[in-house]
């Protein structure tokens, strides 16, 4: 796994039209070296505002975005269109303004879709749905970017310290009696972040200062701060704003 590198941003605004033209550049690469993309997208404020900011940037169209495949990190475990669900924010913000072809956009499972309200079925349905996207044995695809929100509590995906999943083997695991709502939700764990070729962590806001310390202190346990797990195979960055990295050394700072 990749070491971290930190990239601090005046503020969430300029944070996320950083982002979101770093994640222009990586997709226009990848596609131009393997001819097709993959991204999995995060919910949560800065990752709402990354792909709002893409959406407005003509630089969006250096993207070919019939050859890009979308997935997501976690989800909430509500009826298709919920408000709270991340798909539902992400199509605002982003999918609904790019052309996309709709059998790449790989949605988690709604609480009203084929296994109804049974979690678990809903969780293993999107394991076979990655593990049918990969070209080799790895029961996930290599994605090229993965974006994570973080917790004030050092969450991430819907990975809660002290909570199984971030001890969980499987790719995807439905997660009951979530600390925060709604309860019920589903999460690709820890070897499924991992296998990204790049993690991206986002945060903005004073209320994430600690947990990207912790989540950047070299001894730190994922089971008890997941962020300190998500890593990327070859790259994994931090990327925040000022008040994010309150807690941190001085370093440089990007406009």
């Amino acid at each position: 796994m990749s070491a971290p590198a930190v990239l601090v941003h005046r503020d969430r605004d300029l944070l996320a039209e950083a982002a979101a033209a770093r994640l222009v550049t990586r997709i226009a690469d990848a596609q131009a070296a393997r001819g097709s993309a993959s991204v999995v997208l995060t919910g949560g404020g800065v990752g709402t505002a990354v792909l709002a900011a893409l959406a407005a940037t003509g630089a969006r169209d250096a993207i070919d975005w019939g050859r890009l495949d979308v997935w997501w990190g976690d989800e909430r475990f509500r009826p298709a269109g919920d408000a709270e669900r991340n798909e539902t924010g992400a199509r605002a913000a982003l999918l609904d303004h790019v052309p996309v072809d709709p059998a790449r956009v790989h949605p988690m499972p709604a609480s009203d879709g084929p296994d109804g309200d049974d979690v678990d079925a809903a969780a293993a349905r999107y394991a076979a749905e990655l593990r049918a996207a990969c070209s080799g044995d790895g029961p996930v695809p290599p994605f090229d970017v993965l974006m994570l929100g973080v917790g004030p509590d050092a969450h991430v995906a819907s990975l809660f310290p002290g909570m199984p999943g971030p001890r969980d083997e499987r790719p995807v695991v439905a997660v009951r009696d979530s600390p925060k709502p709604p309860p019920t939700r589903i999460s690709l764990t820890f070897p499924s972040l991992r296998a990204a070729r790049e993690v991206w962590v986002l945060a903005s806001g004073e209320s994430k200062a600690e947990a990207v310390r912790l989540g950047l202190a070299p001894a730190a346990d994922p089971a008890r701060v997941p962020v300190a797990g998500a890593r990327g195979r070859e790259r994994t960055l931090f990327l925040l704003d000022r008040a994010a990295a309150a807690e941190l050394p001085p370093a440089g700072e990007h406009p």
